[in-house]
């Protein structure tokens, strides 16, 4: 197991950008493919993007593509969310979560660990 811890989150106003983290616990992190995920209204939570830990192959949803960058720093063991020219839309609690064995890095349920999620909120 390892632990996931997110960070970033905050308050801005539309058309801003903010930065996602998620430190992991593990020193294996580079062994690790990791995910972006928030939870649509009353749904369940949605991809957003993945980095695949053996080819650093990167994934996106089409809400967010062209929009926000994932990229990861195994030296300090942090997967990182870069999003630009935010909307209102994109307001929810983000979640980062890690799989030593990925399947599918688009499927939730391929993920294992999960962090306790960062607030992001936009306003109009």
């Amino acid at each position: 197991q390892v632990q996931l811890v997110e960070s970033g989150g905050g308050l801005v106003q539309a058309g801003s950008s903010l930065r996602l983290s998620c430190a992991a616990s593990r020193r294996t992190f580079n062994s690790y493919s990791m995910g972006w995920f928030r939870p649509a209204p009353g749904k369940e939570r949605d991809f957003l993007s993945a980095i695949e830990y053996h080819s650093g192959g990167t994934y996106y949803a089409d809400s967010v593509k062209g929009r926000f960058t994932i990229s990861r720093d195994n030296a300090k063991n942090t997967m990182y969310l870069q999003m630009n020219n935010l909307k209102p839309e994109d307001t929810a609690v983000y979640y980062c979560a890690a799989a030593a064995l990925v399947s599918d890095p688009t499927n939730r349920r391929s993920y294992n660990n999960w962090g306790q999620g960062t607030q992001v909120t936009v306003s109009s």
